[in-house]
């Protein structure tokens, strides 16, 4: 469990979305000195088990549709998910690159062109496989009176991270996106060296297992 810290609800203000009006929180804390947010979707205080989805900030993904993920595909089918429901909340943490920063983000895009997974690209840039934390989302979550979630996800760490900060997954909802020819190593990284719960086609794995071992040859 980390360690508490300050944090602040520093403004909110309505924001208009495709999926439906939203209320945006944006928070200040001293853990890491970054801001992060919270898109609302109804009164999900008053819903017994709410939809929730933390999401970590891919700028290449959210921002710029990149198809080497399935990060943007991610965040709009939640908030589409939770309009569809009426009641959710988004978190939007700042840790890009799963915690690595921008830079070593792109960095680890040019380490994969060489043949390496997102997760041996991180190792060699000196981080973690997953350097990410959600002790400030679990005390966003407690700040908006939401405690028991029904979480939008395909990750256990995750699950069990948010656990350990006292927040009740009562369930967890599928988030999965599609496979294509830019993502499918990395969807299928996620799944068999960080245990993500994907429904993968077999072509895929069978694809990448030839590619390893022709390389091996």
């Amino acid at each position: 469990m980390t360690t508490q810290t300050e944090l602040e609800r520093l403004v909110s203000a309505r924001l208009p979305t495709g999926a439906g009006e939203f209320t945006i929180h944006l928070y200040g804390q001293d853990q890491d000195d970054k801001e992060h947010l919270a898109l609302v979707y109804g009164a999900p205080e008053t819903v017994e088990q709410p939809l929730v989805r933390v999401h970590s900030e891919c700028l290449t993904g959210d921002v710029f549709g990149s198809q080497r993920c399935d990060c943007g595909e991610q965040l709009n089918t939640a908030l589409a998910m939770m309009a569809e429901a009426g009641a959710g909340v988004l978190v939007y943490m700042r840790q890009e690159g799963r915690g690595i920063g921008l830079r070593d983000k792109l960095r680890a895009y040019n380490l994969q062109e060489q043949g390496m997974d997102t997760v041996e690209a991180n190792l060699a840039l000196g981080h973690q496989a997953d350097a990410r934390d959600y002790g400030v989302a679990a005390r966003i979550l407690a700040d908006l009176g939401v405690d028991h979630i029904r979480l939008l996800t395909n990750n256990p760490d995750k699950i069990e991270a948010l656990s350990q900060e006292g927040v009740r997954v009562v369930d967890r909802v599928p988030l999965q996106g599609a496979v294509n020819a830019e993502n499918a190593r990395y969807l299928l990284t996620k799944a068999t060296r960080m245990r993500h719960m994907l429904d993968l086609p077999e072509d895929d794995a069978e694809a990448d297992a030839a590619d390893k071992a022709n390389g091996a040859a």
